[in-house]
This record gives structure tokens, sequence and C-alpha cells, in this order.
């Protein structure tokens, strides 16, 4: 396996913690978002391999191959409580590819997942 380079991103007034970038567009009842944000968490602690900023709009997530069937559940049900988001799974060369994009409205909540991300890297 190769290394992978980590970064972290920093964004203003943000934590891992913090829910403040979670937009009003979305869907998912407030009681819920903290057990799907630990749903994302998960699987970045046990299947994120790599993390990349194609463009401020579009991140793309390299994920351990045997995640697929928890992340297609994930992005299913995220799409459905935050339309916004447009995510596309694909194998690739014994990995998963997650390319996640945003319209420009909403890069702040690509940034927080992207922060997330790079806090539970598993490698």
């Amino acid at each position: 396996m190769h290394p992978v380079l980590r970064y972290t991103l920093t964004v203003v007034g943000m934590t891992t913690d913090s829910q403040a970038w979670v937009p009003e567009s979305c869907t998912l009842p407030s009681g819920q978002r903290p057990l799907r944000l630990a749903e994302f968490d998960d699987l970045f602690a046990t299947a994120l391999l790599a993390q990349q900023r194609l463009s401020p709009t579009e991140l793309r997530w390299r994920l351990d191959a045997t995640a697929e069937a928890t992340a297609r559940d994930l992005i299913g049900r995220e799409s459905s409580c935050c339309s916004f988001f447009s995510f596309t799974l694909a194998a690739d060369t014994g990995t998963l590819r997650l390319d996640v994009q945003v319209p420009a409205a909403h890069v702040d909540v690509l940034d927080a997942l992207a922060l997330r991300a790079a806090a539970g890297t598993t490698a």
C-alpha cells in the first residue's frame, strides 16, 4: 500500500464537532443529524484511504472496496435529505472512487465534510 499524504483543512469558526455548516435546506431532522455525521465519521475511520479536492465544489474520496455497500447506503440516504449533493461511486483499481459535488452556494458544506474526512483517514 502506498503512503497517503495527509493535509488539514481549516474552516474559520468550524470544528469537527460543529454542525453550524449544515444548511437549512437539509431535510434530515436535527435530532438525527449527529447520527448521520457519526456514520460519515465511521466510514472515514474505517474505509477512507485518500482525499483529493478536485475543485472548490468537488471532492474525491478513495475508499476501501469492502465499504461499497455501506457507502452506497449512506450516500443514498444523504441524497434524499440533502438534494444539493451529487455523489458518484465507482470501482477503480481495487478501490472505490467516491466523487462528491455541490453547487457553489454549498461549498461550506463540502469544506466541513473534507475537514471531517481529514480527521478520520485510515492511512
